[in-house]
């Protein structure tokens, strides 16, 4: 049952779109007599109003339009030139179909326009091959599309959604203030609001989702604010927080060493508090502030005070061999908490940069991560290009779906045009209107309707044969049709939607040429090929829709995360420290990309059971944290001198399960046996200091440990049984030891 809201928006713009197409059609079929301007000044209205899911205001509506309108000129054209011959059609509208399907890759907007950009090719594609009417088909379009854009800028004009930056603004302002303890809120209440910026709950209109640097600044920093979001609920679950908070407060909490280190940490998380505050007033002014923070600063000083706290020097770690400073003893829970705020600093100061360059937009010098931020230094050529051969994949659900309806309209027009049917046009209108995603859903609104249109048909061949030839009978039936069609049909389902259509139809047609009751007949016929057609594409091209590829997307992230976790832990513990690069993360960004597209097509999607019930929103947030932790552990733990090697064996132990954890996950979501997990013995408990490097290792370790165990919590018994015993914390993530300890007697 729609809202009150919706019921308005929809009958908003069925009066829009009623006083377009009207004032078009009426002006041309009996004022000038001209049936071809009022054909496309009819039809252009309904392609782009009624047909096209546009989203936004009426001024970003109107505003869409009109930069679609030199495209659809442009089509209308290209349509009335191949109608010449089926053949050139055909091949014509497979192009054409591929190119406007592919273009949701570009964000929803183009993505709405593009089934009305579809039908204007589709409308002059078909015969009787007239090209000395090209001028009076563009005259018609041009008028038709600019009328509609007065409408939506002038007549009950759709208001604003809230912005994406209002959104990411509330929700940092509720981390900010749960950081500085003004706000005491429950992890629900916290992951909650990270959930409110998933592109779900945001309006179409406003999501981040082009490529261009701004709106990816934007999307980079919404995906920030839910990690921030989500480490806080953490701390607060675990019931660490209150010592996350003295611990920046200053108050002494620890004893002998653990009180200096719980002031240390002040002047981070005070920096933490400001950038919050500061980048959120910058979100709701739209104007960043000047001049870079100094979060880098802030973080190098913190953890040069972590090294020292423990060695006793500034500028060195211990050594393996030879004495060592006498050390000053930290409690690894202080450790454990300044990880933590390390953690959340890390994510803030992701956050500004990409709130900066979302406000901004412009190109800038290379910034650290460079893999993370590679769209700030590139060319605007250079970040549509990446977009466009990142999505040319069989894995790529953009891709799949382009395919399939490119194919479908295609063969539609070779049907259509060889075997001749009146009116092929709607052929062509069925299967781009009913195909959905799946053979299920593609199913469904076939039945709908071909059932709508079999009474429709009816009720307009009882209409035509009973008025006859009277013009202004249908003249004056015509305007309300429309608007009772437009109104009623979004309201009451696709089967109302179709035989209300058909009436339309016969009405106008009525009124360009003489008809009969065989109008409504041409029209069953085309309408049940349409769907006959587009319910064997669907069958054939990818009938599960996103479900199957959802599981290899995420199989594929899940395989390039298990290398991920092992080239960190390999950068960290090198000797000489510093001799192993840092592993690259692009592979896994790109992976990410892809589960991301296959995941939001997959929760639009009516559910079914599936062979492997995984919580794949968890694999995202997984995902995101092992591409992270491999980017800022390498920058500022990289530890000066040699790890103990018992710490480095434990270590890659650690990593080592974590990356056959992974793999046996991503084997899993391909329904395939996963190998037996390795047994062997753990390296010895390490002996000697807790170093900050080996700690914020543990940490990260340890919380994938705890990710990867809630994935497998979501896979049915049988499976987990299968890969129970592998992702506990104390033997896939520990580095320091059973309970966290660096050494014996080290409280």
């Amino acid at each position: 049952m729609k809202g009150r809201a919706e019921r308005t928006r929809i009958l908003h713009r069925s009066v829009r779109v009623t006083l377009a197409a009207s004032a078009g059609f009426y002006t041309f079929v009996h004022g000038l007599e001209e049936p071809v301007l009022a054909l496309y000044a009819l039809f252009a209205p309904i392609s782009l109003g009624l047909l096209s899911p546009i989203p936004g205001s009426g001024r970003q509506r109107a505003e869409v339009m009109l930069k679609a309108l030199p495209i659809g000129l442009l089509l209308v054209a290209l349509g009335t030139v191949l109608a010449v011959e089926t053949w050139a059609a055909v091949l014509g509208m497979l192009v054409v179909g591929f190119l406007l399907a592919f273009a949701a890759i570009a964000g929803p907007r183009p993505a709405g326009a593009a089934p009305g950009l579809q039908l204007f090719y589709i409308l002059a594609c078909f015969p009787p091959y007239e090209s000395g009417t090209l001028g009076l088909r563009l005259a018609g379009l041009a008028f038709g599309v600019v009328v509609l854009a007065l409408c939506e800028l002038f007549l009950l004009p759709q208001p604003p959604d809230p912005t994406y930056r209002t959104a990411l603004a509330d929700a940092l302002v509720t981390a900010g203030d749960t950081i500085a303890g003004r706000t005491v809120l429950s992890p629900e209440a916290l992951r909650e609001a990270g959930a409110r910026l998933r592109l779900s709950h945001i309006p179409p209109a406003e999501r981040p989702a082009g490529p261009g640097r701004a709106v990816r600044g934007l999307s980079q920093a919404g995906a920030a604010v839910r990690r921030l979001l989500e480490q806080l609920a953490h701390l607060t679950e675990t019931g660490e927080f209150r010592a996350f908070v003295r611990e920046g407060s200053g108050a002494a909490g620890e004893c002998g060493g653990g009180r200096t280190a719980t002031a240390a940490g002040r002047p981070l998380l005070q920096q933490v508090v400001f950038l919050c505050e500061e980048t959120a007033a910058a979100l709701r002014t739209g104007r960043a502030a000047p001049g870079p923070q100094p979060m880098d600063k802030a973080i190098d000083a913190f953890q040069r005070m972590r090294v020292r706290q423990v060695t006793g020097s500034a500028d060195e770690a211990p050594t393996v061999q030879g004495p060592a400073p006498a050390p000053v003893p930290v409690p690894v829970p202080v450790l454990r908490r300044q990880a933590a705020l390390l953690a959340v600093a890390e994510s803030v100061r992701i956050l500004e940069i990409s709130v900066r360059v979302g406000l901004d937009g412009r190109r800038t010098p290379p910034i650290e991560p460079r893999e993370l931020f590679w769209y700030t230094q590139a060319a605007t050529p250079r970040l549509w290009a990446r977009r466009i051969t990142g999505n040319m994949t069989i894995r790529s659900v953009q891709f799949q779906n382009a395919v399939r309806i490119a194919v479908a309209l295609a063969a539609a027009r070779l049907v259509a045009g060889s075997l001749d049917l009146t009116h092929g046009f709607w052929v062509l209108l069925a299967v781009l209107t009913l195909s959905r995603t799946t053979v299920g859903e593609t199913w469904t609104a076939i039945r709908r309707a071909v059932t709508g249109n079999l009474v429709g048909a009816v009720a307009a061949g009882a209409l035509l044969i009973g008025l006859g030839r009277h013009t202004d009978a249908y003249a004056a039936i015509l305007a309300p049709a429309m608007l009772i069609a437009f109104a009623l049909g979004p309201l009451l389902g696709i089967a109302w939607a179709q035989g209300l259509f058909t009436l339309v139809v016969a009405t106008a047609f009525a009124q360009i040429a003489p008809a009969s009751w065989q109008l409504a007949e041409a029209r069953i016929v085309d309408v049940v090929t349409g769907s006959a057609i587009g319910l064997l594409c669907a069958m054939l091209a990818w009938p599960a829709g996103a479900r199957r590829e959802v599981r290899r997307t995420m199989a594929g992230l899940l395989q390039e995360c298990g290398p991920l976790i092992k080239g960190t832990v390999d950068t960290l513990t090198a000797v000489p420290p510093g001799s192993v690069p840092a592993p690259s993360t692009r592979p896994a960004l790109h992976r990410l990309r892809l589960a991301e597209s296959a995941y939001a097509q997959f929760r639009s999607e009516p559910g079914v059971d599936a062979p492997v019930r995984a919580d794949w929103h968890a694999v995202l947030i997984t995902a995101h944290h092992i591409v992270l932790g491999a980017q800022w552990l390498p920058r500022f733990d990289l530890p000066m001198a040699a790890l103990p090697p018992d710490a480095t064996d434990r270590a890659r132990a650690g990593a080592h399960a974590l990356a056959q954890t992974t793999d046996r996950l991503a084997a899993l979501c391909l329904g395939r046996q996963p190998q037996p997990p390795e047994t062997g013995p753990m390296p010895s408990e390490p002996t000697g200091l807790p170093l900050p490097a080996l700690v914020d290792l543990d940490v990260w370790l340890r919380g994938l440990a705890v990710q990867l165990t809630r994935i497998e919590a979501g896979l049915p018994e049988a499976v987990r049984r299968a890969v129970r015993g592998t992702t506990d914390a104390g033997s896939a993530g520990a580095v320091l030891g059973p309970g966290g300890q660096g050494s014996r007697g080290v409280p």
